[in-house]
């Protein structure tokens, strides 16, 4: 019986230009509208700025070919205007490069990013609501003490009396700020423990 020869496939010159991948062959596939072309241009290019905006350590570690990561910290390095706004196009044009799951990829680690931004602004909130409420009433500090019996309660004392008097006469918030740290410090103790806790109950359902 005769074989039937393999059908070549011809390579995609646009592999990935907007996101997706296309094959020639595929009479049946439904080809986006412009409408949907400009939409998804313009959120890789947004996408390509935020990671631009980032911090270098961060994009070094965004899992993504090393061509796109190389026009990214280039990018970063332009201060020139005009420079730095060809090469952020020079970016569009690398993430319109990439696959669908590269793309995503790239969009879960930076909503990582954002979820992480946002727990910690919540907790420096708390914090500061707790410091107030320190230097408010005398009662807030001797339950701190009572929890947290480690602190030094004459240097709180100190502190607190201290951010009382700068508020008071409108002096730089230099003791106001320490408290604050202090507060931070505690609260980075307390977690660093519970996830110590956490990791150390996973463990032990691992072994039972």
């Amino acid at each position: 019986m005769a074989r039937v020869p393999q059908q070549s496939i011809m390579p995609n010159a646009n592999r990935g230009s907007v996101g997706f991948s296309s094959n020639e062959f595929e009479q049946e596939y439904e080809r986006p509208s412009k409408s949907e072309l400009k939409r998804q241009m313009s959120a890789l290019q947004k996408l390509g700025e935020e990671l631009v905006e980032q911090p270098r350590d961060r994009v070094k570690r965004v899992p993504m070919p090393e061509d796109v990561r190389e026009a990214i910290l280039e990018c970063q390095q332009i201060k020139d205007h005009e420079g730095r706004r060809r090469q952020m196009q020079y970016v569009g044009k690398k993430m319109r490069s990439l696959e669908e799951h590269e793309i995503a990829e790239i969009q879960r680690v930076i909503d990582s990013w954002k979820g992480a931004s946002k727990a910690e602004t919540a907790n420096l909130h708390a914090i500061e609501r707790r410091r107030d409420k320190l230097l408010a009433d005398d009662k807030v500090l001797t339950q701190l003490l009572a929890d947290h019996p480690e602190l030094d309660a004459q240097q709180l004392r100190t502190l607190i009396r201290n951010a009382r008097k700068e508020q008071a006469e409108n002096k730089p918030p230099k003791a106001y700020r320490e408290i604050f740290q202090i507060l931070k410090q505690l609260h980075a103790s307390a977690a660093a423990a519970k996830n110590s806790d956490e990791e150390q109950q996973d463990d032990d359902d691992e072994q039972s």
